[in-house]
């Protein structure tokens, strides 16, 4: 992964303020304003449920709706725990082909919603080898995406490990049928489950979803949504499942996509598309989970800091757009909110 040049790195690095002063990332202003940062379109951050940062850049601003592509995944998430929650959905041990192709049998068929939840399930489906069968971009130009997802090969020499799962695969037409599944459970199209249940009692407002050529709603990213709205859900989160004092998804939910259920990278745990790792300020390493998709777009949270943070850029398909990202995260606000006592 390629790194920001050690000049930019140390311009990022904010001097530590007074716990009195506000925060103030105005270094990292002055470098997303040269262009240092590709397109970086909106920081925000979120502590004890008030934004305590504010800013849009570029071609970002407070009615802007962004591609988040892939962090729209974690929302697919809270989506089947509230199915399960209402017992729409049995559990994360059903098996989707069993309803959405029944026909199928042997290890297509014992793939289950926990397969994935986890990107460990037996599919031929790897979105970051381009030769994949199952690959994302093969998927788009079909007029059924579901015809597609559900006819992926299965893996040769596929195992599941002492835990029951599967080595990690990154697949989004894996999180696809997940939203197909919902929907068939539901008898409710994915989107207006969403907007529903999840969006509009967290104030959400208008989105945009992508569409397959025959209408197919996709759960797996590429939601146009403001930034402003994604604090709401990664407060949501970091309170359990609890939004302004109403429960929206069961705590129990929270607590098991939260938990790191196979190793995804070498720095980075997966739990149900969600991902977590430990973000690092100086001698500091401060543990936090996180909505992430292309571009380097990312919703944090941090638990022991009681803060969200929301970043939405445009730089898609960059080597380093996650990076960069990264180091805004821990170069920039990580040191100006541990200089700072955690929220209540």
């Amino acid at each position: 992964m390629i790194r920001l040049c050690a000049a930019l790195l140390t311009l990022l690095t904010l001097s530590t303020p007074s716990q009195a002063e506000p925060l103030n990332l105005s270094r990292l202003e002055t470098v997303i304003a040269d262009g240092k940062l590709g397109k970086v379109t909106s920081v925000i951050v979120e502590q004890g449920g008030e934004i305590k940062y504010e800013k849009y850049f570029g071609k970002g601003g407070p009615e802007v709706r962004n591609d988040i592509r892939s962090a729209a995944k974690s929302i697919t998430a809270l989506a089947i725990g509230q199915a399960i929650g209402d017992g729409t959905i049995g559990s994360v041990d059903d098996r989707p082909w069993a309803l959405l192709m029944p026909q199928a049998n042997g290890p297509k068929g014992e793939i289950t919603l926990r397969d994935l939840l986890t990107m460990s399930s037996a599919l031929d489906c790897n979105d970051w080898t381009p030769k994949s069968p199952g690959n994302e971009e093969k998927m788009y130009p079909k007029r059924v995406w579901r015809d597609f997802a559900l006819q992926i090969r299965v893996a040769n020499n596929y195992v599941r490990d002492a835990k029951g799962f599967g080595r990690f695969s990154y697949c989004t037409a894996g999180a696809f049928l997940l939203g197909q599944y919902l929907q068939e459970r539901s008898g409710i199209r994915f989107d207006h489950f969403v907007e529903q249940r999840l969006f509009a009692p967290l104030g959400i407002g208008a989105v945009k979803w992508k569409r397959s050529p025959s209408g197919e709603v996709q759960s797996g990213g590429q939601l146009e949504i403001r930034a402003r709205d994604l604090v709401p859900l990664g407060r949501l989160v970091l309170n359990g499942g609890i939004y302004e004092g109403t429960r929206l998804v069961p705590a129990a939910w929270i607590d098991e996509m939260l938990t790191p259920h196979v190793r995804a990278t070498g720095i980075d745990d997966y739990g149900y598309l969600w991902w977590l790792r430990a973000f690092r300020s100086g001698e500091r390493s401060v543990t936090g989970w996180y909505m992430s998709g292309n571009g380097g777009n990312k919703v944090v949270i941090l638990p022991e800091l009681n803060a969200v943070i929301v970043v939405t850029t445009t730089n898609y398909n960059k080597p380093d757009m996650h990076q960069i990202t990264t180091d805004i995260v821990e170069r920039a606000v990580l040191p100006a909110l541990l200089a700072k006592p955690a929220a209540e």
